[in-house]
């Protein structure tokens, strides 16, 4: 069923935005922000749920945390009465927070009339006693988590520039049926669903630019295929070539892909249509080209060719076809990912044994590895933002979806299912 939710801003008099940026998205040292998240107010009698008050200031809590900016503090050191309801401007003791380190403090009030669920959610800047952003929402108590998720995500806004991650999903395959699936979570890894039931070897995801097709290699129906399901409708294209289809890619805002075809045997990178019309043969060379990645604005892929003997990542221009050789350090370099900014392709390198995470300018300068001694870590796929990173690792044995932050900090698992799982391709931001 669709969300409704009515938004309203809390700008009363004597409240005024924030105008300065607080994070800094470029320094690979930042330092993450003190913040306070206490349990959420009653503003009526209807509003008198502590456990839905603790909940709705927890889920907000763990949101906030997932981007890696900011230090949730502990409740425990906090020199506040959640019963005060003093969660406005004109009635908060800043000093009260600035005493414990907090610098920044999102209060809320809550109200429940019989299955209307009403929050008022309120970021300050403590060291200012200023307000940032504040809004109303108002809908379902179901949902809830909608809400807090739409206020994170004015959050990141004010606080970055940015509108971070919380619209977002991730596609992954796993086998925990025994068979290898496609499936969806949120950007958190909340509300897995399984999207393909083909009871067979299904991989390659990958998110078109509005959210609206999945595409996907399936051996389904005999040699592997490239499947294009439309999420709306649940209506699926199979694309009708001769020989093996895999690796699809989606042009950028375009309903037009990219594919490695096996036509004449030897595996090319070919432009197709979302439906599955040729379009023209995008590289030719006796070697295997494979794993296309997209510059953001459209004009050049990057790729894994063999060409020069190893499996080494180029990037090509898509009007000239001038082609440049990207990595050059170690024997095996695969599965590039173009970042949503346009200026970095992160990829799988192996050497002595172990893949690992790098990431590397579009000049083919100053390659940087991004994990370390822990296991296999591959297949990296860029957050919307360009913030995080989600990967494959097998630093727990089996295979499980990671994620860090683009300079490798903060790495931690996102979800814990039956089987393994892998490809995990980060989606843009789709949710309303």
């Amino acid at each position: 069923m669709k969300v409704l939710i009515f938004v309203g801003c809390l700008c009363i008099p004597g409240e005024g935005l924030g105008d300065v940026q607080y994070i800094d998205l470029t320094n690979p040292f930042l330092r993450k922000i003190p913040m306070a998240v206490p349990v959420f107010s009653p503003v009526s009698p209807g509003g008198a749920n502590g456990a839905l008050n603790a909940g709705l200031a927890d889920s907000l809590s763990r949101m906030l945390d997932f981007t890696g900016y900011f230090k949730i503090l502990d409740r425990g050191s906090f020199l506040h009465d959640p019963k005060s309801g003093n969660i406005t401007q004109n009635k908060i003791n800043f000093q009260n927070w600035t005493t414990v380190g907090a610098e920044l403090l999102i209060t809320g009030g809550v109200n429940v009339q019989a299955d209307e669920l009403v929050l008022e959610l309120r970021l300050f800047d403590t060291f200012k006693a200023s307000l940032v952003v504040g809004k109303r929402y108002r809908g379902r108590v179901q949902d809830q988590r909608d809400m807090i998720r739409r206020f994170c995500a004015e959050v990141i806004q004010a606080l970055t520039g940015n509108q971070g991650v919380f619209d977002s999903q991730i596609a992954f395959v796993s086998n925990g049926t025994g068979q290898k699936e496609i499936y969806v979570c949120e950007f958190d890894g909340h509300d897995v669903r399984q999207v393909t039931k083909n009871r067979s070897i299904t991989s390659f995801p990958a998110w078109s630019s509005d959210g609206r097709y999945l595409a996907f290699t399936s051996f389904a129906k005999g040699p592997a295929k490239i499947h294009v399901r439309d999420l709306k409708s649940d209506l699926e294209t199979i694309f009708n070539f001769s020989g093996g289809q895999i690796a699809p890619a989606w042009v950028p805002h375009r309903f037009e892909l990219t594919a490695t075809l096996s036509l004449g045997g030897d595996q090319e990178i070919y432009l197709l249509t979302g439906g599955g019309k040729m379009i023209k043969r995008v590289t030719n060379s006796p070697g295997i080209d494979v794993d296309a990645t997209w510059s953001p604005d459209g004009r050049m892929i990057a790729f894994v060719s063999n060409r020069a003997g190893t499996p080494q990542i180029y990037v090509q221009e898509m009007g000239s076809n001038r082609i440049q050789r990207l990595t050059f350090e170690g024997r095996y370099n695969t599965q590039p990912s173009w970042s949503p900014k346009g200026d970095k392709i992160a990829y799988s390198s192996m050497a002595e044994g172990q893949i690992n995470i790098h990431v590397i300018d579009i000049e083919g300068n100053h390659p940087i590895r991004l994990t370390y001694n822990q296991g296999d870590n591959e297949a990296p796929s860029w957050s919307p933002d360009g913030s995080l990173i989600a990967f494959k690792s097998t630093r727990e044995g089996v295979a499980r979806i990671y994620i860090m932050t683009a300079y490798g900090t903060d790495q931690r698992r996102l979800l814990a299912l039956s089987g393994e799982q892998s490809q995990p391709r980060w989606s843009p931001n789709i949710l309303p």
